[in-house]
């Protein structure tokens, strides 16, 4: 199984929900947060003064498939977040060992 965290702009989440519930993904969970990458911020221009934005508004998207969807629904994923222009985001991959239901106590695929 494989966890995919997605960082994307907020204006994205609609377009990223769509593409996860065209393939079937069981379950998300979103994370309002703030931050930057390459571009450290932006520069904005409010009444004739400039002042830097180091912190933008990101939403992260956690959900767990398994193996042999992940490379399809990120190639997916891809498709649909790219704008070209930075900000657009990052997918990071990592491997699960295991998932536990709680409430049933199944484990591996079964409790996703």
């Amino acid at each position: 199984m494989k966890k995919l965290e997605i960082i994307i702009k907020p204006e994205k989440l609609e377009d990223l929900k769509g593409v996860l519930d065209t393939e079937e993904v069981n379950g998300l969970n979103i994370v309002n947060s703030m931050g930057y990458g390459n571009q450290k911020g932006i520069i904005k221009n409010y009444r004739g003064a400039e002042y830097s934005v180091n912190l933008l508004p990101k939403i992260k998207v956690e959900t767990v498939v398994a193996d042999e969807v992940a490379p399809k629904l990120i190639d997916k994923i891809v498709d649909e977040i790219n704008t070209g222009h930075f900000g657009d985001g990052k997918i990071f991959v990592y491997d699960v060992e295991d998932v536990i239901r709680i409430r049933t106590g199944e484990h591996g695929t079964k409790a996703l």
